[in-house]
């Protein structure tokens, strides 16, 4: 009888109520010495803070408003990006006519005019047009919030949905680090203390959007998702479909730290005690100016860096024949069956593949290959990029089953690389590569054979 009184003491104690109401008792305690040793009056910023904190950090408003908060940083982005993307990419076509020019003036061989302009000089300028007025947006944009004070707050309210799932409340800090890139996330995960909860962030890091991510969530929002609608109204329309795809993409964060928690990392979840700082006025150039330069141009430089090559290996697949077809081409045939049976096909499949070092450089990819150019191809307008893809039996359905692909497939090279040096360990490399890819064709597999048993296509 002892000994069960003993194991019941021993079970209570171990429970979260019970870690949770040291903590409190902790804090209580502090501020009841605080109180009897120091004197002072609350300002008003004091006031101001706990309000805001009454609402931001409420159960019944904090969500709704952080989904509200990303609608809106998603929407600026998105509003914002597409005229700067097309001047920049018009500038990068106006500069490739002269280097053209040059090339035949030089009376270059055309391999060396293939290699050069048509795979290393268009696979990075279209990385650049894509990528940095998005960047040039978001990060200023997302560090104004975190200068501000509420990405605390986000962490806040996160940690309860983290700790039921066994993971812990500062993996939602590394999550939104995740939105610029995920490389980069990988190594915020230092944050966390513990090394079990440390290592389920780092196997989940992948399923947030990076900024590669985005220009083809985008485009393929818009093209097929908002394709009724004009102006301001296809803006918002592909925000939501974008913001969907976002949470959809927590959801599974959720779902996958919930069953490494239970299984391979098995472990009770750290309390994660998180003092809140006060609001504070932003200073906005400061803010802007660091983020725009460093954080934009870092990105930057590693996507150029990564793209470049793969550029040049997508020219020469596409390029060298065995008989009458391509290195490329005998690789898409081979996948097709299997991508039709995710709802996609054998291009685009080739396109994540070959796009592994960087996924700026998918959707470009995918185009080469509808067109049979041998180059990485740039189109006029948005008319002209979806009828490709229809000509090619493009559906909502596929546009959907690429964007959750693009979601939810394995890291880039870059963020293997540095998950690799932050794990030490080839065993949870392979996983974080591994459980990401199941997912990504699980879940295009399930749509796609639902939708057309009950003949929605």
């Amino acid at each position: 009888m002892n000994i069960q009184k003993l194991y019941a003491e021993a079970q209570e104690l171990s429970t979260p109520k019970l870690r949770d109401d040291i903590v409190q008792n902790l804090y209580d305690h502090s501020h009841k010495l605080c109180h009897e040793g120091i004197s002072y009056t609350k300002s008003k910023r004091d006031t101001r803070t706990e309000k805001l904190d009454a609402v931001f950090t409420s159960p019944i408003f904090g969500f709704p408003i952080m989904i509200t908060m990303l609608g809106v940083l998603f929407y600026l982005t998105i509003a914002g990006a597409n005229i700067p993307s097309s001047m920049i990419a018009e500038f990068f076509g106006f500069l490739e006519g002269y280097i053209t020019s040059f090339f035949t003036f030089l009376h270059a061989p055309d391999w060396l005019h293939g290699i050069l302009v048509l795979g290393l000089y268009r696979g990075t300028t279209w990385v650049i047009s894509v990528m940095l007025p998005p960047m040039a947006i978001f990060f200023p944009t997302f560090a104004l919030l975190e200068n501000y004070g509420y990405l605390p707050r986000v962490a806040f309210n996160m940690d309860r949905l983290f700790k039921r799932v066994g993971a812990h409340g500062k993996q939602s800090l590394t999550m939104a680090m995740g939105f610029g890139c995920n490389a980069a996330a990988v190594i915020s995960t230092r944050i966390i203390e513990s090394p079990r909860e440390r290592m389920l962030a780092i196997l989940t890091n992948n399923f947030v959007p990076c900024n590669g991510r985005w220009g083809t969530l985008i485009v393929l929002a818009s093209l097929f998702m908002a394709a009724n609608f004009t102006g301001g109204v296809a803006s918002l329309i592909t925000t939501g479909v974008v913001v969907g795809i976002v949470l959809f993409g927590i959801v599974v964060t959720f779902f996958v730290s919930w069953v490494l928690s239970k299984t391979a990392l098995k472990g009770v979840p750290t309390h994660y005690t998180l003092e809140l700082p006060p609001y504070r006025k932003p200073k906005i150039f400061d803010t802007v100016i660091r983020s725009s330069l460093t954080k934009s141009w870092s990105v930057l430089v590693r996507a150029v860096k990564v793209a470049a090559p793969a550029a040049i290996l997508t020219w020469v697949f596409a390029n060298i024949y065995i008989g009458d077809t391509s290195i490329l081409m005998y690789a898409v045939e081979f996948l097709d069956p299997f991508g039709k049976m995710l709802g996609l096909d054998g291009y685009i499949m080739m396109a994540f593949i070959l796009g592994l070092p960087a996924n700026e450089i998918v959707l470009p990819i995918l185009l080469m290959g509808y067109l049979s150019t041998g180059s990485l191809t740039e189109v006029d307008s948005m008319v002209d990029l979806k009828k490709i893809f229809v000509d090619h039996g493009w559906t909502w359905l596929t546009a959907l089953n690429m964007m959750l692909f693009s979601l939810l497939h394995y890291p880039c090279g870059t963020t293997l690389i540095n998950i690799y040096k932050e794990t030490k360990s080839k065993k949870w490399t392979f996983l974080a590569f591994m459980i990401p890819t199941v997912i990504a064709i699980l879940v295009p597999l399930i749509i796609t054979q639902t939708v057309r048993y009950f003949g929605l296509v």
